[in-house]
């Protein structure tokens, strides 16, 4: 039975032998801080009301231990600060994804609370409406559900479909451990006859 221990382990670099381009969170959405550590864990969707952000304050309260909250939020304000992030961190929540901005970053740095977000701004968005949770959602131009397996990490942000989590693992995994049996030597020599085989069948000389 895998966990999110295991997912954890192989980077979203090797899970694309699983997955198409469309699987990976567009690159506007990053680290906020330094060497965040890699997470992974099960996606709580939220969807924030143009201008709003009461539905992720609500949500640090209903995710589960080990989520990562996953929001598809209005980028003119910031969706959430120091406090929010200090909560979900104290709740179990593994980290935030958010198609977004957030603030008080310094605060966020300090706890060492995994957030991935297009940036920051100090303006923050209202409390006035409610949308459902678990719904699916675009964050990044990837559709996320409740329950698809994110794996996030300073080279991006992987979502991998929960009904083909296992699979998508075993391809991420046998690329893991291909590559760590693999000295720099013998990398090269693979790759450089798969380069020259290529160029010869396209016929470039030189």
């Amino acid at each position: 039975m895998l966990t999110m221990a295991d997912f954890v382990k192989v980077s979203p670099c090797e899970y694309s032998e699983g997955l198409g381009r469309e699987q990976f969170v567009d690159s506007a959405i990053g680290e906020l801080w330094p060497q965040m550590p890699r997470i992974a864990g099960p996606a709580f969707t939220v969807k924030c009301a143009k201008g709003d952000h009461l539905s992720l304050h609500a949500a640090i309260y209903r995710a589960s231990p080990g989520d990562i909250i996953v929001v598809e939020a209005d980028s003119d304000f910031a969706s959430a600060g120091g406090n929010v992030c200090a909560i979900a961190q104290q709740r179990g929540i593994v980290g935030f994804v958010i198609d977004g901005l957030i603030r008080d970053l310094g605060e966020v740095r300090d706890l060492q609370f995994p957030v991935y977000a297009k940036g920051v701004i100090p303006k923050p968005a209202k409390k006035e409406q409610i949308l459902p949770f678990n719904q699916p959602i675009m964050c990044g131009g990837v559709r996320v559900c409740a329950g698809d397996i994110v794996v996030a990490d300073e080279d991006g942000i992987a979502v991998i479909p929960k009904d083909q989590a296992e699979e998508v693992y075993r391809l991420g995994k046998a690329r893991t451990d291909k590559d760590a049996a693999m000295t720099l030597g013998e990398w090269q020599q693979a790759h450089q006859a798969k380069i020259e085989s290529t160029l010869k069948a396209l016929g470039f000389e030189g």
